[in-house]
């Protein structure tokens, strides 16, 4: 008993091999990635910059057109009403918006048939809504490119590895193939994520601008409306 009580400390010193966790670094992966590799996530990087810029950009522009007086429309009526052509000309520069420049544009052609009116107002109206929409049709490239962009990365990076097995005289080494699909996988994540991110801030965008053009086409109706009451 003593010899056993004697040697049971030292069977409690001996324990398992302590198992190393392995972090995951995806600036490690980027760098091992090899030159394709980084090359890759530069280039999606970039988009990811550039995405970001352009849906800021839009955004305030969007912000800013879709910020009209409550009273324009009324002071307008009140001014075309009362022959206050110039007045109402004025009232229209001092908003500076795009359903004001409509009206504007409408303002001008009083005096003219309506169609013509009417015509003139369609043509102003398709040139807001291009400057409300531009390179916001860059986020809808970017994401659909993004992704096809990082699934390049992972076949690369899936040939490099299995070239590498091809010459490694037979021996599969389970490192050096676990290392390469790690590789090869986080351009896909990297493409993924740049797309969603792209795909979100067009869908965006678009849905924003939706409402701006929506405010110019009822203004832009309310102004003929009210052109055309004399003739009742």
């Amino acid at each position: 008993m003593m010899i056993l009580n004697a040697l049971q400390p030292q069977d409690n010193s001996i324990s398992e091999p302590e198992s190393i966790e392995k972090t995951l670094s995806i600036i490690e992966l980027i760098k091992s990635g090899g030159t394709a590799g980084q090359f890759i996530i530069m280039i999606l990087f970039v988009l990811l910059l550039v995405a970001l810029y352009i849906y800021f950009e839009r955004l305030l522009t969007i912000k800013s057109a879709s910020n009209i007086d409550p009273n324009f429309m009324n002071e307008i009526r009140d001014h075309v009403s009362h022959g206050r052509i110039e007045a109402a000309s004025l009232r229209c520069a001092k908003d500076n918006s795009p359903v004001s420049r409509l009206i504007q544009k409408g303002i001008s052609r009083i005096g003219r048939p309506l169609a013509d009116i009417n015509s003139a107002i369609e043509n102003a109206g398709k040139l807001e809504v291009y400057n409300l929409e531009k390179n916001v049709s860059v986020l809808a490239t970017i994401s659909g490119a993004a992704p096809m962009i990082g699934f390049l990365g992972t076949v690369i990076g899936m040939i490099l590895s299995i070239f590498e097995i091809a010459n490694s005289g037979g021996q599969i080494d389970i490192k050096l193939l676990a290392d390469g699909l790690y590789t090869a996988m986080t351009t896909t994540v990297a493409g993924l994520v740049v797309g969603i991110v792209a795909y979100i801030a067009f869908n965006h965008l678009v849905s924003r601008t939706n409402k701006v053009v929506y405010k110019m086409e009822a203004n832009s109706v309310e102004f003929l409306d009210l052109l055309n009451e004399p003739a009742h």
